[in-house]
């Protein structure tokens, strides 16, 4: 039996987000150069975007690209942002046909005008989209979202607007750039590293997580339902007993 028939129609999870990790490796095993590896985890993109909508999945997140990825060779993250620049525009047609939504969260002021432009028209488009909610984390940084968060908390309370006293963990969600999306309940990451890389440190706190050794580029359908079949035999507790929860 193979893992798709495996999977609970009524455990599927509202919210999954994607560590898209190994591109690079990728190519070098090919002997290609990085941007090979990007351009077929573009291809995995689209992939499992098909997949979670046809789940049933409502929102699935993307790690796309870092505010620690501006660190890399000029030359990578130029033709970096030439491909979003490509992808946005070839996709948006796609993601109307499937009723997808398209979002982002991360600081885009960095982003080139035109990526920027593409993007916005893009989440335009499908704004009134209903199916899967597909969000993509683009110079994104834990870290640079909750200093963000805390320092409107901070301005608001100077205000006068809101009492210091009030400032609890469901007013700080409220301010995080994913303050309209449930928190994510499966967290994967490919390339077989052990670490979550400064991504939604505080959606993650009661996710579950699922590491895998497979490369981005080499991540399949198979490979995902595999993911959503392990997420479905944890108990999620969040913090209880186990006889509590039953």
């Amino acid at each position: 039996m193979n893992y798709k028939d495996q999977i609970q129609k009524n455990r599927i999870p509202r919210h999954v987000a994607i560590i898209m990790d190994g591109n690079g490796r990728w190519a070098r095993r090919q002997g290609l150069a990085r941007m090979f590896g990007h351009r077929q985890g573009v291809k995995t993109v689209h992939t499992i975007t098909e997949v979670a909508a046809e789940l049933g999945i409502e929102y699935l997140t993307l790690y796309a690209f870092s505010t620690e990825n501006w660190n890399r060779p000029k030359e990578e993250v130029d033709a970096l942002m030439s491909l979003l620049v490509d992808t946005i525009a070839k996709e948006t047609p796609t993601l109307m046909k499937n009723n997808v939504r398209l979002s982002t969260i991360g600081d885009i002021t960095r982003l080139p005008e035109n990526a920027q432009h593409k993007f916005q028209t893009c989440i335009a488009e499908t704004s009134q989209n209903t199916g899967l909610h597909l969000v993509i984390a683009l110079s994104y940084s834990a870290r640079w979202e909750i200093i963000q968060a805390t320092q409107e908390i901070v301005s608001a309370v100077q205000r006068g607007e809101i009492l210091l006293e009030d400032v609890n963990e469901e007013m700080l969600s409220s301010y995080m750039t994913t303050s309209q999306m449930p928190d994510p309940d499966l967290l994967i990451r490919t390339s077989g590293e052990l670490r979550i890389s400064n991504f939604l440190l505080w959606q993650l706190a009661y996710s579950e997580l699922y590491f895998t050794e497979c490369l981005w580029p080499e991540f399949t359908e198979e490979e995902f339902y595999h993911a959503i079949v392990d997420y479905q035999h944890r108990e999620r507790r969040f913090g209880k007993t186990s006889e509590q929860i039953r």
